[in-house]
């Protein structure tokens, strides 16, 4: 072969190695988004479970106007989303989810009295920021 052919054979070549690389770099940062969208939608979840359960009445397991006592129920606790705690307090709780595919990729977030996230409250660690 000419001197040619080969600098064409080894251009394609790095050319190829180029693409594959974005490729799995861009596989990866939709991977890490879509980890992050379904823990936020979880966590939309289980904080209407939250909420539903400070305006229940006390007579019917219900924090009576508080969220002191609240619990995140046992099937929603963990998916292969994440893995998810709550500390209630009387007005407020604050919720961590802890990703099932890398630990250092964490959300905080807390609801107040309303059942609304707090804007100021949400936070990311890890791959997530």
């Amino acid at each position: 072969m000419g001197q040619q052919q080969l600098l064409l054979i080894i251009l394609g070549v790095i050319i190829v190695g180029i693409a594959i690389a974005v490729g799995l770099s861009l596989f990866s940062a939709q991977s890490i988004q879509s980890n992050k969208d379904a823990i936020i939608n979880d966590l939309n979840n289980i904080a209407a479970q939250a909420y539903q359960f400070r305006i229940r009445p006390a007579s019917m397991a219900g924090g009576n106007g508080a969220y002191t006592g609240f619990a995140i129920p046992s099937k929603m606790a963990s998916n292969a989303n994440a893995t998810y705690t709550c500390t209630p307090s009387a007005n407020a709780v604050t919720f961590t989810a802890t990703s099932a595919n890398n630990a250092s990729n964490m959300v905080y977030a807390a609801i107040d009295t309303d059942g609304k996230f707090v804007q100021s409250a949400w936070s990311y660690t890890g791959e997530f920021q």
